[in-house]
């Protein structure tokens, strides 16, 4: 049995949440015990999780949580935060050679607890068991049409916000590109679950892409056929052995290329495969513009996109991790075991 404690996010725009309702439900009914914070942000209510039953906390209090409470969020915490005492499941991007990694992972060490990193639950064969990917790509091909959109009408694109749901964000869409020269896309990683998303919207609103994968990109970049297309949505992760695929010298290249929709975000990494930005954009300030003129170039990189659909995305995600909630403390070999193994194995030696 173990006590979840299910965290306000404290990142701004982030609605999105890993458990449902119902899914309490099912965790307290199979003897676990559960406290969710308050949120005035969460995209669901906190009635709905007091009508489960489980314990009601004030926002931003699980630092003071039981000893043996796990910490359940989804987004890194505040990096001027406590020395970290307690087991906490979140996106921590501190793996893969990120800025803030080593202090997050030095916050654990003083503090003696332990990061279970939700992009390292993953099968016997590596491959990740619950993921926001679908809805990462679409979002992040729909932002990518809203900077285009913007760029045509002579602009920069503005703050963007969240959707009650993916028909409101596709008939929006369609709003802002009526009258708008056509565009096509090409999806590097179209196979995967983030591909597809992006793939999807890209779909519904009649836009042509192209679709890579594995395959396509096994010879290694740069690749000028991405210069040939207006919208790129990258969907590959950074890591050791991903080409670059669009080089420094695109920006001044002659190219139909005007906006990439980075969907992995990964600017800080040594394997960034799109290294001609250096940092992420945010809901707020959705783009960064490298190039101007008249063939300008804007990069979109904001790492949260499931949240500007936090219903659809929240329950997505929290139906494929739920069983492995459940089992959280009952498995000592299965996916909970794998994420302690790689926090044990980067914690080593700070």
């Amino acid at each position: 049995m173990a006590h979840i404690w299910v965290r306000a996010e404290q990142r701004g725009q982030e609605q999105r949440v890993g458990v449902t309702p119902h899914g309490v439900r099912l965790l307290m009914a199979s003897g676990h015990i559960v406290t969710v914070e308050d949120s005035a942000v969460r995209a669901i209510g906190i009635d709905d999780y007091a009508a489960t039953g489980c314990d009601i906390a004030p926002a931003h209090s699980w630092a003071d949580a039981p000893d043996d409470a796990i910490i359940f969020g989804l987004k890194e915490l505040d990096p001027d935060g406590p020395d970290l005492r307690h087991r906490h499941i979140m996106f921590g991007h501190a793996y893969k050679g990120q800025a803030d990694g080593p202090d997050l992972l030095r916050r654990f060490k003083r503090g003696g607890g332990t990061l279970l990193d939700l992009e390292y639950l993953t099968d016997p064969n590596g491959r990740r068991v619950a993921a926001f990917g679908y809805w990462a790509g679409y979002a992040g091909a729909a932002v990518g049409l809203m900077a285009y959109a913007a760029q045509r009408n002579g602009g920069q694109l503005g703050a963007v916000g969240a959707y009650a749901d993916k028909d409101a964000l596709v008939a929006d869409l369609r709003a802002r590109l009526d009258g708008v020269a056509a565009s096509n896309g090409i999806v590097i990683g179209a196979l995967g679950r983030v591909g597809s998303g992006a793939c999807d919207l890209l779909g519904a609103l009649g836009v042509p892409v192209t679709k890579w994968d594995v395959e396509e990109t096994r010879s290694g970049g740069p690749f000028p056929e991405i210069l040939a297309h207006t919208l790129f949505v990258n969907c590959i992760l950074a890591r050791p052995g991903v080409p670059v695929f669009v080089p420094k010298s695109a920006v001044t290249a002659p190219r139909a290329l005007r906006v990439i929709a980075d969907v992995s975000c990964d600017p800080s990494s040594d394997y960034n495969p799109v290294p001609i930005y250096d940092h992420a954009t945010s809901f707020a300030e959705p783009v960064i513009r490298v190039a101007g003129g008249d063939t300008p170039l804007d990069v979109m990189a904001i790492d949260n996109l499931p949240s500007m659909l936090p219903v659809e995305s929240s329950q997505d995600y929290a139906a494929q991790l739920l069983p492995h909630l459940s089992d959280l403390d009952r498995d000592p070999h299965g996916v909970w075991a794998r994420a302690r193994a790689v926090f044990a194995e980067h914690i080593e030696g700070l």
